[in-house]
C-alpha cells in the first residue's frame, strides 16, 4: 500500500473510531502520515511513545478517596475532552507488560477508571519483525483488536509531499533519477546510515545549509550511507553545471538541452520550480525540445508547483499537441 492510500484508509478508520496499526520499515514516514491525516480531519494529535513508558505510566497511581477506597489517578497526558487521535507510536517496541496495559485502552476505550473521551480515536505504528528492528512480537490478543495497514515508500507520494514541504530540488531530481534509493533499508546490513524518506529529508536540510565542501561528502555518508552518498555527490556535480534556468526561460528555443539523463531530470526539476503564469509559455517551448517522457515530466511538475498554469493557453496548447500521450 502506498502512503497516500494508507492515509485514505486511516482517515476512514479514525472517523469511525476503529483502532488501527500502521506497519512499515524504519524511516518510511508512518508518524508523518498519522499527523497529516489528523490535521486533515481537524483532530488534535497526542503522540505517545509507548517504548518510553512503564505499565504504571498508563494506569496511573492509586490514592485513598473519601470513601476510604483506592482510586486510580490517570496520567495527565491522557486526554479528558475534545476530539483527536491518541497515537501510540512504536507500540510493538514497548515491553510486553506495556503492550498489555494498552489492551483495555485500545479495545474498551478505558483504562481502569479512566475513560477515553468520545471524540478520540486510537492509532498505533511500528516497524515490522522482518526489519530486525528492536520490536517484540505483538500478542495475538492485542493484534486482534486492531486493523493492520502495511505500507512502503512510494516515489510519487514522496515527491508530492516534498513539493509541499520545501525539500530542495536537487534531492527530488536525484530520486527521480534513482528511485530505487528512496528506501534502501536492508534488515541484515550492519550499516548505521541508510536511504529512507526520512533521511533524504535530512539530506535536503544539509544541502540547504551550504556545508563546507571539505565535509560535505562525510555529511551525506552519515545520513544515507556511503553508496547512496557517492551517487548523490556525483549527481550534485551534474546539477551545478546545468544551464542557468533564467537563461532557459529567456531563450527556451536556443538554450542548451542536456544529453545525460541525470542532467535532464535535474533541469526538469529546477525549471518546474519556476512555473507561473508568465513562465509557462517558455516552459512549454522548452518541453517540446526534450525527449517526450521528460517533456511530460516537466509540465506535470509545473502544474504540481502551480496548479493555475493548467488553465493557461500555453499549457492547453502543449496538452493538445501531446493528447495521445496524456490519455
Amino acid at each position: 500500500m502506498t502512503p497516500s492510500r494508507a492515509a485514505q484508509a486511516l482517515a476512514t478508520l479514525l472517523a469511525i473510531r476503529q483502532p488501527v496499526f500502521l506497519w512499515g520499515p524504519p524511516g518510511v514516514g508512518k508518524s508523518q502520515v498519522v499527523a497529516q491525516v489528523a490535521a486533515g480531519l481537524d483532530m488534535e494529535l497526542l503522540d505517545i511513545r509507548a517504548v518510553l513508558l512503564d505499565p504504571v505510566d498508563l494506569r496511573g497511581l492509586p490514592k485513598i478517596g473519601s470513601d476510604d477506597r483506592a482510586h486510580w489517578c490517570p496520567p495527565s497526558f491522557l486526554p479528558t475532552s475534545g476530539r483527536g487521535v491518541l497515537f501510540l507510536d512504536e507500540l510493538n517496541a514497548a515491553p510486553p507488560l506495556v503492550q498489555a496495559a494498552c489492551y483495555q485502552l485500545i479495545l474498551d476505550r478505558r483504562l481502569g477508571e479512566y475513560v477515553l473521551p468520545e471524540g478520540w480515536s486510537v492509532a498505533g505504528a511500528g516497524n515490522r519483525e522482518q526489519d530486525r528492528a528492536v520490536v517484540y512480537r505483538m500478542p495475538s490478543a492485542l493484534a486482534n483488536r486492531l486493523v493492520h495497514l502495511d505500507f512502503e515508500a512510494d516515489l510519487d507520494d514522496w515527491t508530492a509531499w516534498a513539493a509541499r514541504s520545501g525539500i530542495c530540488p536537487e534531492v527530488v531530481a536525484f530520486l527521480r533519477f534513482r528511485p530505487a534509493l528512496l528506501q534502501g533499508f536492508e534488515p541484515g546490513s550492519q550499516a548505521r546510515a541508510f536511504p529512507s524518506p526520512r533521511s533524504w529529508a535530512f539530506v535536503s536540510s544539509i544541502v540547504q545549509a551550504s556545508p563546507d565542501p571539505a565535509v560535505e561528502m562525510e555529511l551525506y555518508q552519515g545520513t544515507v550511507g556511503e553508496a547512496a552518498a557517492l551517487e548523490f555527490a556525483g549527481f550534485l556535480r551534474v546539477w551545478r553545471e546545468l544551464p542557468d534556468t533564467d537563461h532557459v526561460l529567456r531563450s527556451p528555443s536556443q538554450a542548451p538541452v542536456p544529453q545525460e539523463p541525470a542532467a535532464v531530470y535535474a533541469i526538469c526539476e529546477a525549471l518546474a520550480r519556476k512555473a507561473a503564469a508568465d513562465t509557462i509559455g517558455a516552459l512549454a517551448s522548452y518541453a517540446k525540445r526534450l525527449p517526450l517522457e521528460f517533456g511530460v515530466l516537466l509540465m506535470r511538475d509545473a502544474v504540481r508547483h502551480d496548479n493555475a498554469v493548467a488553465h493557461t493557453d500555453a499549457f492547453a496548447g502543449w496538452a493538445r499537441e501531446n493528447a495521445h500521450i496524456l490519455v
